[in-house]
């Protein structure tokens, strides 16, 4: 069966609904069924649309795309150990958001959308922008009024109408669902499509590694959108018979701002609030996900756990990847400092997997700061 299903009453939807929430408020899933022909992905180009029955839309002709997809898989030494690291800063817009943004507006084309809002911190705001240029779909973006402004040039250079929110990131998720009352929220966070975008991820990666799984795959968690595209592939492939067991999921959050790492060792199902305070780490500053139980419980289900980073570990970090050549955004290198604290209780023979989410060029000042403090 091909719907949506809302987690609270269990109310369906058609897949051509232009809805992103259930009538009760309940955040929707998406029951799908994905097909893997190996024989016809592999005659295919290298791009995340070559697991096209493994995606939840119809028409091609819908389609959205730059050829964006099957980033490259290479080794990167961390901790003294190989890692494989999955290059999604060379995504068109610079991060992997162009993966769920690539699925989501390619849907919102297919059931007739004309115009969607989105609130981002900065990577998810660009890629849906860049998106729905592409599509002819107009689009508001809400971001904190502190956003870095390579990303509010690259957001505005896309023709998004640009909204400037004060106040802390809940802010403007806030003001972004007031304006999704009335408006298609094409939303990383509540709408499903944009993580049946993302779980081409875990497509690729089993892919590169000869239609194998990794023994582990560590991604950085904010409101979790890598993670559960992550949840989604693996458990789709391994429903397919593709791989016989999906790896451990390892979250990585900032000490800053870690709202689900505290939930997970305490043993809730859902978040607390909690206290927190400024971080190089932007993109995963968010207090309150919208989707902290599915992220809770995608990780328990997988036997992983979260590890948190500190301030001098994220910016170490950086300057390791950019002595190795990678020129990664903050939130990418706080990823790497969670592997560093992961290797060191990891089994020396476990193959495990990473991901660089966003380039550094959308994070100059930052790295201007950094290196005047730099030996």
């Amino acid at each position: 069966m091909n719907d949506l299903i809302c987690q609270q009453c269990q109310n369906t939807y058609p897949l051509s609904a232009p809805v992103w929430r259930c009538e009760c408020g309940g955040l929707l899933d998406i029951r799908f069924k994905a097909r893997f022909d190996r024989e016809r992905i592999s005659a295919r180009e290298p791009t995340l649309w070559r697991y096209r029955e493994a995606l939840p839309i119809s028409s091609d002709a819908c389609i959205t795309t730059f050829g964006e997809g099957y980033t490259p898989l290479i080794p990167v030494t961390v901790a003294g150990r190989s890692i494989l690291v999955k290059q999604d800063q060379l995504f068109p817009t610079g991060s992997y958001k162009d993966r769920g943004a690539a699925m989501l507006i390619s849907k919102a084309a297919e059931i007739g959308i004309t115009h969607v809002v989105e609130d981002s911190s900065g990577n998810a705001g660009c890629a849906i922008a860049a998106y729905c240029a592409r599509a002819g779909i107009s689009c508001d973006i809400y971001v904190p009024e502190d956003t870095s402004d390579a990303k509010l040039a690259q957001i505005r250079h896309y023709g998004a109408e640009l909204h400037r929110i004060p106040g802390p990131r809940e802010a403007t998720a806030r003001a972004a669902l007031e304006a999704a009352e009335t408006t298609y929220y094409a939303s990383h966070s509540w709408n499903p499509f944009f993580f049946h975008g993302t779980k081409t991820f875990a497509f690729e990666v089993c892919e590169q590694l000869g239609w194998q799984a990794p023994d582990s795959v560590v991604v950085p968690v904010g409101n979790g959108t890598l993670l559960l595209g992550c949840a989604i592939g693996f458990g789709e492939l391994r429903a397919a018979g593709v791989i016989e067991a999906v790896p451990k999921l390892i979250g990585v959050q900032s000490s800053g701002c870690a709202p689900l790492a505290a939930a997970h060792s305490a043993g809730s199902s859902q978040a607390q609030p909690i206290q927190t305070t400024p971080t190089l780490a932007e993109g995963i500053a968010i207090a309150e996900p919208a989707r902290g139980a599915d992220i809770l419980t995608a990780i328990r289900d997988s036997g992983g756990h979260f590890v948190c980073v500190e301030e001098d570990e994220i910016a170490d970090a950086l300057r390791s990847m950019g002595r190795q050549g990678l020129y990664v955004e903050p939130t990418a290198a706080a990823t790497i400092a969670g592997v560093q604290t992961y290797c060191a209780s990891a089994p020396v023979e476990e193959k495990i997997v990473t991901v660089c989410t966003g380039t550094g060029l959308k994070s100059t000042e930052k790295m201007l700061k950094l290196l005047k403090g730099a030996p």
